[in-house]
């Protein structure tokens, strides 16, 4: 997976740890892409914490609507923002015990802006992507992201957990989709219990 996807990391839009921030909390049940496309406008309205701790409910709404469940979605951000603002100085927290902490932040939020965000691994990002490989490849048969994320915690090495989320999604994507797998097209056929199925 190294080899194939050397340079696999989030194609999230931001510049600094608070914008993959929210951009990880716009994509829950959302598409990268659909999230790209709100991004640019987003930011160039509200750039800080402090800026979307003063923004106007109704109008981050709007700019954030096309990616689904907005009420939800601006209502975590603002309070995210709002206590970065208070409890953290305007800084992002760098650590997931201070990450989760956040509203509308999980683990796999806070794992995400660790590795691409600060360039720490304290985890294993487990979204939609990784949780099908993990099943098809034989690493997991947990039921939840969060028993998934231990079963790959305790056989993937520390030093390899960063790369799992963004070469999974990849390879998600392009070669192991949810509906039709391209087995014939697959790096991982020989090692993997799924291809005949």
């Amino acid at each position: 997976m190294k080899k194939q996807y050397p340079k696999a990391t989030t194609e999230l839009i931001h510049n600094n740890p608070f914008q993959l921030l929210v951009a990880t909390i716009l994509g829950a049940q959302s598409t990268d892409a659909q999230v790209n496309k709100v991004l640019p406008s987003l930011f160039k309205k509200f750039r800080t914490p402090r800026d979307f701790t003063e923004a106007d409910i109704e109008t981050l709404k709007a700019l954030i609507h096309s990616c689904g469940y907005f009420n939800q979605k601006a209502r975590h951000i603002k309070a995210a923002a709002k206590k970065i603002q208070a409890d953290y100085n305007g800084k992002t927290p760098a650590s997931m015990n201070e990450l989760v902490k956040l509203p509308g932040v999980g683990r796999k939020t806070a794992n995400i802006v660790l590795s691409y965000g600060f360039g720490r691994d304290e985890g294993i990002a487990v979204d939609t992507h990784v949780f099908r490989l993990s099943k098809r490849l034989g690493l997991s048969k947990a039921r939840t992201p969060e028993k998934v994320e231990r079963d790959l915690l305790r056989i993937i090495p520390k030093k390899d957990w960063g790369i799992i989320n963004g070469s999974f999604i990849k390879h998600g994507r392009r070669v192991c989709t949810a509906r039709h797998p391209k087995h014939s097209e697959c790096i991982l056929s020989d090692l993997c219990p799924s291809r005949d199925l």
